[in-house]
């Protein structure tokens, strides 16, 4: 019994992807009980990661291994977008001043578990969730590679539309027009069938005003004219300028004399 104990532990040992955690639910499916896992802790195998998950014990864990958790164990449809998925892809760069803002994605109704604390993870988790792009949808979504396990993020044509749907409240206007100038590579056929999934009418207006605005060679290639752009006037920012084509109000300092 002893030696069939051990060799399970040093199965699990083996197959455990470094700097994630394991939640209690995924190592009871796969035979662990909740004794055994104790009988674990004692003997210096594995410590609790708050309540309802384990890590190995010394193990860091940073916020894509928690992750990887909720997205692979437990089936969370949940995932890095909006700037944090810009900034992976290497299209926006994270400033170290203050804690590290991770922006997430999930839809509505979502509840995460009470070991995924920003602050155990050591970042501030911004938690948006919402019916942005239909639920089932892995429009836009791919695997990004992180240590020994990989996790799902947004592309940046998705991620820029997911940043610009926080703007101007948790995402300021101009952080957002710098980091649109970054994106001349997106492709158009990915981005037109974004931005006709997007239930999101100021961020469909938002995102051809920027790309507009920079000049970017793929909006040559959309179907503008399959977008819905609904009616009426936006308001991104107050006391701005009103520009007639998009029907959106943005900062004054965007438009050259004579222009709009």
């Amino acid at each position: 019994m002893r030696n069939e104990t051990k060799s399970k532990i040093n199965r699990l040992i083996s197959q455990w992807p470094r700097g994630t955690p394991a939640t209690a639910f995924y190592l009871n499916t796969e035979g662990f009980s909740h004794d055994l896992l104790t009988k674990y802790k004692k003997s210096g195998w594995v410590q609790s990661f708050g309540r309802g998950a384990y890590i190995l014990y010394g193990d860091k864990v940073e916020w894509p291994g928690a992750l990887y958790a909720l997205q692979t164990q437990l089936g969370l449809n949940v995932h890095p977008g909006g700037k944090t998925a810009l900034e992976l892809k290497g299209y926006a760069h994270y400033l170290t001043t203050g804690k590290r803002k991770v922006f997430l994605y999930g839809k509505q109704g979502q509840v995460l578990p009470n070991w995924f604390k920003g602050e155990r993870l050591g970042v501030d988790i911004v938690m948006t969730r919402t019916n942005l792009f239909p639920e089932d949808s892995q429009e836009g979504l791919s695997e990004f590679k992180e240590r020994d396990f990989s996790i799902k993020i947004s592309s940046p044509e998705r991620a820029a539309m997911e940043m610009l749907h926080l703007v101007p409240g948790k995402v300021g206007f101009d952080e957002a027009f710098l980091i649109m100038e970054n994106l001349a590579t997106l492709r158009s056929e990915i981005v037109q069938r974004l931005l006709v999934m997007c239930r999101s009418i100021k961020v469909r207006r938002l995102f051809m005003f920027m790309a507009e605005k920079h000049d970017h060679p793929w909006v040559s290639d959309l179907d503008v004219a399959r977008l819905d752009l609904g009616k009426g006037k936006r308001m991104i920012v107050p006391k701005g300028r009103f520009d007639k084509k998009y029907q959106i109000t943005v900062p004054r300092d965007y438009y050259e004399e004579g222009e709009g």
